[in-house]
């Protein structure tokens, strides 16, 4: 049922389009076609005791077809008051719909310039992730932080949502003053006393980059441009892991031009992010499970800003060509990590990859309801575009742009993406330019180039094309020539170990033979595994101490599941649970213990899991 909000409309404007169903096109109710919205301005208070921002937005607007309305995304928000141009204006709310919210429609004419929409979030919107104190590191201050990727900025922001569309924005935003707030714009490196914070971003951004976070957090200088923000007892150890940042973003620019955004720098949250990393222009969140004490998962950072170029830079139109984000920012991760650690060590991690894609495949392709979700190119449209978050996206989009970099050369590749990258820097990309722009600016110089591509069955079949490249890695013979010792004789003692990282660990753990719960509790015995602190290792192993039943890894697996939100880690466990009755018993009582300290967006994955 529609609400209808009674007050007044301006003379002569008289709205009707909510009384037919609401069109939409690319996850947006907007009609961005018609109207476009240049600047964003907020004014919002954070309130943890209702669990709430209220405010205003103030949307810029060009009314490019001379429409007689705007039409905004929102979702659970409660809107109290519409202006246009100072003048109070009647507004409509269309259908709930439950991925995409409703439409808010809002009546305009030729010389409208301003909207401004007075409003209030819900304790549950979607976005904002409102944690005690007991739920930080510190335990000792509430913290507060967005996820707005895909479609959940309208949980936060009415607008239109959508990376179709890019606006920049400034913001005014008043937070309790022993707390400091940070967006994805120019932030504060320190607590002012009245607790008030002024935000500018002048460089255009699409919807589901934009990002706030508040807690009590301080902020640590790691170079030129680079710095890393955490709470204060994780601050130190975030500093040391972080160390080669700076290099990060020097090389990164050798390879691809100048880094766009001023500077970069990283924020820590509390456990629960749903995510590994959040592209957050100027400020990536991070999960703290990349604090391993070793600098062995810093590729994650690597990733994040990687997306400085693929991404945020160059920004997907559509949720549907998603891959041309993640594909191109896994690549050029890889590039990162090469020329920070060498090759060894990055053939070492994209061998890893290319095990988890084929699994990942493997099991798509054998669920005709998820074969065609194998193609880079995706069909989202009426679905969630949280669909599209798998390794598809990720790896197989980065194993198609290495099979182009193996035909046309290294050499020449760099120039194409060096290219690409100025030549649509802040604007958005389909596939199907983007093949255009492939074709006309490398393959067509070289036809022989062009057979060898086949870029159709890449992007457009299901499954993975037989050029999809095998790997080998110098480091990961050394643990398969472990493993096969082990397999012999069984015993950990037999093993060696030394010099081995997190992603030889990984490896080891996933090709390991069948096992007994008896094994089990040697390996453990002679690693510790189940009292490790690095959450990769932890996963994996909590996924075969539930396959193959051991019992003692139980408790510290319960304990993992409650501290950790990062939907990498949390899936395979329950998948693996939930495969007996009994361990789907034992799932569904972990989520209903700790499901209040997951993110929205980990809770509606574990929900359809469990058929809750």
């Amino acid at each position: 049922m529609k609400q209808i909000l009674a007050v007044p409309l301006l003379a002569g404007m008289f709205l009707t389009a909510c009384k037919k169903e609401m069109k939409v096109k690319n996850h947006t109710y907007g009609n961005y076609d018609a109207v476009q919205i240049r600047h964003i301005s907020l004014d919002l208070k954070v309130d943890f005791e209702t669990k709430s921002l209220s405010g205003s937005a103030i949307l810029d607007i060009e009314n490019k077809q001379s429409a007689n309305q705007v039409i905004l995304d929102h979702k659970n928000m409660d809107i109290s008051e519409v202006q246009v141009d100072g003048k109070k204006v009647g507004f409509e709310i269309g259908e709930y719909d439950t991925v995409l919210g409703s439409a808010l429609v809002i009546p305009i004419d030729d010389s409208s310039k301003k909207v401004q929409v007075f409003y209030k979030t819900h304790p549950d919107a979607e976005a904002l992730q409102w944690l005690s104190p007991e739920q930080t590191n510190d335990k000792k201050n509430p913290f507060l932080f967005s996820q707005s990727q895909a479609i959940l900025a309208r949980t936060w922001i009415p607008l239109m949502d959508a990376p179709a569309i890019r606006f920049t924005y400034d913001a005014k935003i008043s937070v309790p003053n022993h707390l400091m707030a940070v967006m994805s714009a120019s932030n504060p490196t320190g607590k002012n006393k009245e607790g008030i914070y002024h935000f500018h971003q002048d460089k255009p951004i699409p919807s589901y980059l934009m990002a706030i976070a508040v807690g009590d957090f301080q902020f640590h200088n790691l170079g030129r441009n680079t710095g890393v923000y955490a709470e204060p007892g994780m601050l130190d150890k975030c500093a040391w892991e972080f160390a080669d940042m700076q290099s990060m973003v020097d090389n990164a620019e050798a390879l691809y031009g100048p880094y766009a955004w001023g500077r970069y720098d990283v924020l820590v949250l509390p456990p629960s992010f749903p995510f590994g990393g959040m592209e957050n222009p100027v400020l990536t969140f991070a999960t703290p499970t990349i604090i391993a004490g070793d600098r062995s998962l810093v590729s994650l950072v690597a990733h994040e800003l990687a997306h400085s170029w693929s991404g945020n830079l160059v920004t997907n139109e559509t949720w549907n060509d998603f891959w041309l984000n993640e594909g191109f920012t896994v690549y050029f991760e890889q590039r990162i990590m090469e020329k920070l650690y060498g090759f060894d060590y990055a053939e070492m991690l994209t061998t890893l990859a290319r095990g988890e894609l084929q699994h990942t495949v493997d099991d798509m392709m054998a669920d005709p309801e998820q074969k065609n979700d194998t193609k880079l190119f995706l069909e989202l449209d009426g679905r969630n575009p949280d669909d599209g978050v798998t390794d598809i996206a990720y790896e197989k989009g980065r194993f198609f742009l290495r099979s182009i970099e193996k035909v046309v050369g290294r050499d020449n590749w760099d120039t194409f993406l060096k290219n690409y990258f100025k030549t649509h820097a802040f604007q958005t990309m389909t596939t199907e330019k983007f093949i255009a722009y492939l074709n006309a600016n490398l393959l067509d110089k070289n036809p022989e180039w062009k057979s060898k591509i086949n870029y159709e069955e890449w992007i457009f079949q299901p499954g993975l094309p037989s050029n999809c490249e095998s790997m080998k890695s110098k480091e990961l013979e050394r643990v398969s020539k472990s493993i096969e010792i082990y397999k012999t004789d069984k015993n950990p003692e037999s093993i060696d170990t030394s010099g081995y990282t997190t992603h030889h660990w990984l490896f080891f753990l996933r090709n390991l033979p069948a096992l007994h719960a008896t094994d089990m509790q040697k390996l453990d015995e002679r690693f510790g595994f189940s009292s490790g602190g690095n959450s990769e290792i932890l996963c994996d192993w909590f996924v075969l101490s539930v396959r193959y039943k051991y019992e003692p890894a139980y408790e510290a697996m319960k304990q993992f599941l409650g501290h950790v939100g990062r939907r990498k880690f949390l899936l395979p466990i329950y998948k693996e649970l939930i495969k007996t009755p009994e361990g789907k018993e034992m799932a569904k009582a972990i989520f209903k213990q700790y499901q209040s300290g997951y993110h929205a967006v980990a809770v509606n994955t574990l929900k359809e899991l469990l058929g809750e």
